[in-house]
Order: C-alpha cells, then structure tokens, then sequence
C-alpha cells in the first residue's frame, strides 16, 4: 500500500472501502476495494474528507482481482452458460438454456485447493433452467500472483457445462393384468406422462401387455423398431413370482445396466439398453411417491447421458428421501451424493 494525494490518485487502485454517510439519509460504500481511480471521482472522494488514499502500488507479478476473476471465469465457462458483470473480483455464471448440469468435479476441488480464489456452485448431474444462476467465483484478495493463476488455467477447462435434453419421444407399456382386463384404471401411465411433459417429451407410443412377459418384450421391440427415444415399462418390478418385467426386458436383448438401486423410493429400478434406447423399468413406488429414483435418472437420460452401474450405485449416499410434508425437490438433499 502506498499512501498519495487525492488528486494524484487518477488511475491507482483502491486498497480499502470508501464509506459516505449521511445523518438520517445514507451510510455505506460510495467506492469499493478494487476500484480503478477516475478523474470524476476525485471531487466524490474530497467530498467524504478524503484528502489521502491508500492504493496498491503496481507490481507486473501481480493481477487485478477483476483481470484474475476474468481468467478465473475462463476456466469455468462450458456450453450454454454466460458470465455476470465483474464486481470486486466475482463474476456469477448463468445458464442458458435448460439442461442439466454437469461439473469436472477434479477440477473444481483442484481450484479451491489453490487458495484466494474460489468457485461455490449448484450440485451437478441436477436439471437447471434458462436464466438459474449455476456458479459464483471469486478472487479474494485485491491482487492476486500471476503465477498463482498461471497454475490455475493448468487445470484445463471448462469446469462447468450444461447438457441439453435431446430424448424428445417416449414408449410406455402398461403391465398388469388387471389394467389389461379393466379390473382398475391405469393410473400409473398419468403420472409417467406429467413428469415426462417437464422435459417437454411426449408420450408417442402406449401399449397394455398383462403380465405377459412376451408380450412386454414384444412391445419393446415394436417401440424400437418405430425409433421411439426410450421406453419405459410402468410396474411388475418386485419379486413376486407373477412379476415379469425385469425377465422381459432381459429378453428383449437390452444390456442390463442395474435391477436395484441404492435410493428409497425406487430401489426395484431397472435400467438397459437396447443399442443406444434406455429401456426403463418403474416399480410401483413412481406412481405415488412425490419424488423418487426416477426423478434423479431422468434428466441426465434425456439429456444423451448413457449411466453405467457405477452411477447408480453411488447414489447411495443422499439417497433416502425423507418424504417431507412440503417438497423442495430439487433443492433439498435427496440425490446429493458424490
């Protein structure tokens, strides 16, 4: 720090807050830490009593917190994501679009690990909407090293990126004899199409299969034969004798990924494969349970990702939904594992 006169300041930095205040009128900051001197603030500063000012001195080892923040949100920004005006060394990234976010988790722990600058943002693998704020950076000091983020860029970029929801079609077959027979009304194809019409997919195929298991893994085939974008096989999914879906998709040739997952409610979830088409199958518990496995897999299906045994089996931890009287899903800690 380097003490001056006022009128010498043009072009310095500012090393502290400049506070005005007012009796009954205004107490705060009329200038920040960090702000570049400009001949129009001068008389601002005479006004508050501020005759002498400290400011940084300039050192070409050193960066600006804003010129840091810059290369900072650099490294942050993926696809479909814009950057906030810099203030004091923050800069917010927004989303763009609607997706689902996602985040190269090693970098993101390799930044804050680096000291004086930092990236606090929402969990990934979590559906975001167009205008949602996904991140804020900061740098911490007022000046930062150069070499310090010179080593930071070498964590590669971006950290951050928002997949679009590109599955827009989907299959249902309705199991159960009952439904078939019209012994009880299908109630569980409503649910599936209310929550599939939040992504804006549309339900373009419908088919009742009893508990044939033949006939389910027929109606498969047929679905994947006319390119619908998934399917997906509402009940039949516990292991009732009687309970033919996972052997039906089993026989329709899809690659089993998962009969099981480790989160309450949904752990009879069953995911494949069949090619590239995700064949689902939905225990019971999706029909009256506000939020459950289908809802933390689905936006990352529709959005292309392809879920290994490894991603369903770290859902684990967060994976217990506590069923609360007024549901905050997404903001809440269901799914918010690792």
């Amino acid at each position: 720090m380097k003490l001056i006169k006022t009128e010498d300041a043009v072009g310095h930095i500012l090393c502290h807050d400049i506070t005005q205040i007012i009796k009954d009128e205004k107490k705060g900051p009329v200038f920040r830490k960090g702000h570049i001197i400009k001949e129009e603030d001068i008389p601002v500063l005479l006004s508050v009593g501020k005759e002498h000012i400290y400011i940084w001195e300039n050192n070409e080892n050193m960066l600006h917190e804003n010129d840091a923040a810059e290369i900072l949100y650099r490294l942050c920004k993926g696809e479909n994501m814009h950057g906030s005006d810099i203030s004091e060394g923050k800069i917010e990234l927004i989303a763009d679009i609607d997706g689902v976010l996602k985040i190269d988790r090693d970098k993101l722990r390799t930044i804050n690990s680096m000291g004086e600058m930092m990236i606090a943002s929402r969990h990934g693998g979590f559906p975001v909407k167009k205008g949602d704020k996904i991140a804020g950076t900061r740098i911490i000091p007022l000046v930062i090293e150069k070499e310090k983020m010179e080593r930071a860029k070498k964590t590669g970029s971006p950290i951050f990126e928002i997949k679009p929801y590109i599955l827009k079609t989907a299959g249902v077959i309705a199991t159960g004899n009952e439904v078939l027979k019209g012994l009880i009304k299908d109630t569980f194809t409503p649910v599936i199409e209310e929550k599939l019409g939040e992504y804006g997919v549309k339900i373009t195929e419908r088919y009742y299969s009893g508990d044939d298991s033949r006939l389910i893994t027929d109606a498969i085939n047929s679905m994947a034969d006319r390119n619908v974008d998934m399917v997906i096989c509402t009940g039949g999914m516990s292991v009732d004798p009687d309970d033919r879906t996972p052997l039906a998709i089993k026989n329709s040739g899809a690659d089993v990924v998962t009969y099981g997952a480790p989160v309450l409610p949904g752990a009879m979830f069953m995911l494949a494969y069949k090619n590239d088409m995700p064949v689902i199958g939905l225990p019971g518990c999706v029909m009256y349970s506000k939020r459950t496995i289908f809802d933390l897999v689905l936006p990352r299906i529709l959005s292309g990702e392809r879920l290994c045994k490894k991603d369903i089996d770290t859902m684990g931890e967060g994976g217990l939904c506590l069923s609360c009287d007024v549901c905050t899903f997404p903001n809440c800690g269901f799914g918010k594992g690792e």
